[in-house]
């Protein structure tokens, strides 16, 4: 008998978890009914203290690979260059039309989860006044390496792995070894991810359990708010401004660019995954749009691992939703902070789904917000991956013709 696949048995899982957390609560406080949250909270609690174990070691593995890759590229300095310009201009509007629109249209205002009261406490225990928080905040970025990882220091490990990975490229071959063993790491992190994922569909479900046994109607319509404001904004950001980008920059028509990279955004739309649509992007980007060869391979491939327009985009705007369902207003200080992780986290995060939930695990993390809220996101994940994933390979193709147009030497228009 075939085993159902990952996304089924998740779907499956939510399913339980809802029912289970209606039954709860339609039941009232009795014993089996606390029996069968203690339960839940125990299964809940295992399934994120596996995924925080992992989260260190393959944020910094991955952030190190991503840059030090850019070393087979040295030769291309002026298209790297101008590549990883572009990526982090657009992933950057991106994270601030993300944050606009959840500013603008508020989805969870006014909804605040008992499940995070916790997590609330300590976040306002954390609080201090402005230029503290700066002077706290720059003093947390360089710390001793090995004290980072241990204390699990998201910011100061983003730090170290950037300098460890550029290091890695101005040493070249010299340093072959370190990189091909932090590779290595990532690879053995990617593995624990996949043993971690067997135990999502429980995990899942306990947490909606507890979730949904504590709350209303409120949170479905909340979410329904949520789901159109983040789909709404990634179209808003895939159908007018990198069109726009592309105009001023090439002069290349919206029409003529959607027409040549059609394939690729419904393949994108449809699979997900920007790693298996990469074929048909190069295919698009070299024979439609008619990018040079060695500028499609370089700019295209980096591009799936580390150009992230929707989902830095989603990052941001659900950060700040989760803030809301905690009774929780960032401030400037703290929607800096997820900016600045939400496009680092991006650099070499392979295109799979579990690693798009850890890379949401950490940016709740490096705010003190409540990990527990991917009992929320997760569900409604799979309907919000297919527009933002049609929206990152729509950057990748843009950036591939900017990129020939800027530094390729030849016109795109």
């Amino acid at each position: 008998m075939k085993t159902p696949s990952l996304n089924l048995q998740i779907f499956a899982g939510c399913a339980v978890g809802i029912a289970g957390g209606l039954w709860l609560a339609a039941e009232g406080p009795t014993p089996a009914a606390q029996n069968t949250l203690y339960g839940a909270k125990l299964v809940g609690n295992l399934f994120l203290d596996l995924l925080r174990m992992v989260l260190v070691p393959l944020v910094f593995s991955s952030i190190v690979v991503g840059v030090a890759n850019l070393r087979a590229h040295d030769q291309m300095h002026r298209v790297w260059t101008t590549t990883l310009a572009f990526f982090f201009a657009t992933m950057g509007l991106a994270i601030v039309i993300g944050f606009g629109a959840a500013h603008l249209f508020r989805p969870g205002d006014g909804l605040q989860l008992a499940m995070f009261a916790e997590a609330t406490q300590n976040f306002q225990a954390r609080q201090m006044p402005l230029p503290d928080y700066i002077a706290q905040f720059l003093r947390g970025l360089f710390q001793n390496p090995f004290k980072a990882l241990a204390g699990g220091e998201i910011l100061a490990i983003v730090i170290v792995a950037l300098f460890l990975g550029i290091a890695l490229v101005v040493g070249g071959e010299r340093y072959r070894n370190i990189r091909n063993l932090i590779g290595e790491l990532q690879e053995l992190c990617l593995r624990i991810v996949g043993w971690i994922m067997y135990l999502a569909p429980f995990g899942i479900a306990a947490l909606l359990l507890q979730l949904v046994a504590g709350q209303k109607s409120e949170l479905l319509l909340s979410l329904g708010h949520f789901i159109a404001v983040v789909t709404g904004t990634t179209l808003f950001h895939g159908l007018i401004v990198l069109p726009a980008i592309l105009w001023l920059v090439t002069r290349m028509s919206p029409r003529r660019f959607f027409k040549g990279s059609r394939e690729a955004l419904v393949t994108a739309f449809a699979t997900s995954s920007s790693a298996a649509t990469l074929p048909i992007t190069l295919r698009c980007a070299e024979q439609h749009l008619h990018v040079k060869k060695d500028v499609a391979s370089f700019v295209v491939p980096l591009g799936a691992t580390m150009n992230m327009d929707g989902t830095a985009l989603y990052e941001a705007a659900a950060a700040l939703f989760v803030a809301r369902l905690a009774g929780i207003e960032l401030d400037i200080a703290s929607q800096m902070i997820i900016f600045f992780v939400a496009m680092l986290g991006a650099i070499g995060a392979p295109g799979i789904p579990s690693t798009g939930m850890l890379s949401m695990v950490l940016v709740l993390e490096s705010v003190g917000l409540p990990t527990e809220a991917i009992a929320i996101l997760l569900p409604i994940d799979r309907i919000l991956d297919t527009v933002r994933t049609a929206v990152n390979v729509e950057g990748d193709l843009v950036g591939a013709v900017v990129v020939q147009k800027l530094a390729g030497g030849d016109p795109a228009g």
